[in-house]
């Protein structure tokens, strides 16, 4: 696969705790330049990024981070700060605890009501698969599929685990035709980068990408 369509399925990310906006417009150049999907920010990092790369870059931001635990009407008020402050993409972590206790129903209104918060941005949906037995993967990838949402996300990146070439392949699997895939966590390189597309991922987020591009580049001046 070309390495410029593996870009342009990338999101871009920096969601670390000690993220400065230098970081964040050093990520928003390398995102422009690269012709990367989106960068992905925290959310006190969008306006400022928004006004910086215009319509040039796709911004994305994380809503109930990293742990999904927070309330309905506090992931919904995030989302429309984040959208009116110029985000284009939403990723929301659901309510884990809830997974655990069978609550479907209330995951499903959660998404539902966070999607009606976007204001017709894309959202994605990430139900962190490493605290997730089988069966509840499973469910999830049937909660979402039956949700207003746009995507299935496999991780945070900040629990126990990340992405996993069997988790996507099962996501794809159980997950309606109409709904995407986005394998985020631990993409540790192109080839990695490839298989998951292979295996049916439409959207990629990771910090390493752009960087072993940039690498590559380096050594070869």
């Amino acid at each position: 696969m070309d390495v410029k369509e593996i870009l342009s399925r990338c999101d871009h990310t920096l969601l670390l705790q000690t993220a400065t906006w230098e970081q964040i417009k050093e990520l928003c150049d390398d995102g422009i330049k690269y012709g990367v999907a989106s960068v992905c920010i925290p959310p006190c990092f969008v306006k400022k990024a928004k006004e910086y790369v215009g319509d040039r870059l796709p911004i994305c931001t994380v809503i109930g981070f990293p742990n999904g635990n927070s309330t309905t009407e506090t992931k919904c008020f995030e989302t429309a700060d984040a959208v009116k402050n110029g985000a284009d993409e939403i990723d929301m972590v659901v309510n884990i605890g809830w997974v655990k206790e069978g609550k479907y129903t209330a995951v499903h209104d959660e998404i539902d009501a966070v999607k009606d918060a976007c204001g017709g941005k894309l959202l994605k949906v990430i139900i962190e698969t490493c605290l997730l037995t089988e069966d509840e993967k499973n469910r999830m990838c049937c909660c979402v599929s039956d949700s207003k949402a746009d995507y299935i996300k496999t991780s945070t990146g900040f629990s126990t685990g990340g992405a996993t070439f069997e988790d996507v392949r099962n996501m794809r699997l159980w997950t309606s035709p109409f709904k995407k895939v986005k394998a985020a966590g631990g993409i540790s390189s192109l080839e990695d980068a490839e298989r998951f597309i292979g295996l049916g991922a439409d959207r990629l987020g990771t910090s390493r990408v752009v960087k072993i591009v940039k690498a590559a580049e380096k050594e070869e001046k």
